[in-house]
């Protein structure tokens, strides 16, 4: 959506480096993947490989970045974390060397990348500390970019409000076309809910697991820009992992600065989740469930979800997270308030 709203997306397409860090419902094994991880990757510069539409995820693994190269036109190349910070610096370095692009943005949807790392509702802030502190060690000009304040549910809108300098630009309709068939299946929330604040959905999200909710606002679709400098600066776990040299050490000042790491968050829930015996989607009783479940968001103030939140609610696992969100647009498709679902309102 960005590239489609700054470069023109299609004519000369951005290449893309990105984690293949996906949630538990698409890959079970916990943290980030790598090569290693993978069959079909091709290389790009010494430390960098693309991910093509032919690449496959060696299992028990799982990555959505196969299918995004198959149905965009975007080059994927992959973040490997593996190496700590400096190893991600190395990669940035090679791939200036070797692209000569005219621009670098790094981009957070959300904004929790402008945290100090001990805000209480601060969940994930190891990807983003890595990126941001490799960023600043490149010799080269990157550009931080924000994109819809507070959508990851993380860190709320008002609190980055003096993080961020004034809207860049505001996303619509148009920029999230080019992605709208990405949409119906990748599972990202706060894409989703970018995507769907462009298009002009207000309201109240749930989102995540834990049910967090998410306002829907104008301050949605919008993308600010950020000094790269400032961010270091503020953010304490990005600082003091500059120099790491392998993921765990990354990981280890994350529980020193933070309190916790979210790889340790997703090795118990990948624990918890294999010990669960699997349930089958029964189409009546989901329903029945998803009623139960949209009264109770009612009451909690809640006008939208996510595909995401609604399998877990309903106890069922990634794996039937299509299957489920198939049923729901067939039998109420007037529910669909795309990508996300909208919570019927109470009846009068």
């Amino acid at each position: 959506m960005l590239d489609a709203a700054l470069y023109g997306g299609d004519d000369r397409p951005a290449v893309i480096l990105t984690y293949a860090w996906d949630r538990l419902l698409i890959d079970p094994m916990p943290g980030p993947r790598g090569p290693a991880n993978f069959t079909g990757l091709r290389p790009l510069t010494r430390s960098v490989w693309t991910v093509p539409a032919d690449a496959k995820p060696i299992a028990p693994a799982g990555s959505t970045l196969p299918r995004l190269a198959a149905e965009l036109p975007h080059a994927f190349a992959l973040i490997d974390p593996t190496h700590g910070a400096e190893g991600i610096t190395r990669q940035l370095e090679e791939l200036i060397d070797h692209l000569a692009p005219e621009s670098i943005d790094l981009l957070d949807v959300g904004g929790d990348i402008l945290a100090k790392g001990d805000e209480p509702t601060l969940r994930s802030p190891l990807g983003d500390a890595l990126t941001l502190a490799a960023c600043c060690q490149v010799n080269a000009s990157v550009r931080l970019l924000v994109a819809g304040p507070g959508l990851d549910g993380e860190l709320p809108a008002e609190l980055l409000a003096d993080r961020m300098g004034p809207a860049a630009l505001t996303l619509t309709t148009e920029h999230v076309e080019p992605i709208s068939s990405v949409l119906e299946w990748h599972p990202s929330e706060a894409t989703a809910m970018l995507a769907a604040t462009a298009r002009g959905v207000r309201g109240l999200c749930e989102v995540r697991d834990a049910g967090l909710p998410v306002p829907l606002t104008d301050e949605g679709p919008a993308v600010h820009e950020a000094d790269l400098d400032d961010a270091l600066n503020r953010n304490e776990l990005a600082r003091a992992i500059l120099a790491t040299e392998t993921l765990s050490e990354a990981e280890q000042y994350s529980r020193e600065v933070c309190g916790y790491s979210e790889i340790d968050y997703e090795r118990n829930k990948a624990s918890w989740l294999g010990s669960q015996p699997e349930q089958k989607l029964d189409p009546e009783a989901a329903l029945h469930q998803l009623d139960h479940f949209e009264a109770q968001a009612r009451d909690r103030g809640i006008t939208h979800t996510t595909f995401r939140r609604i399998t877990e609610a309903l106890g069922l696992n990634g794996k039937q997270r299509q299957d489920l969100r198939a049923l729901l647009l067939s039998s109420r498709p007037d529910q669909y308030e795309a990508p996300l679902w909208r919570i019927q309102p109470r009846p009068e």
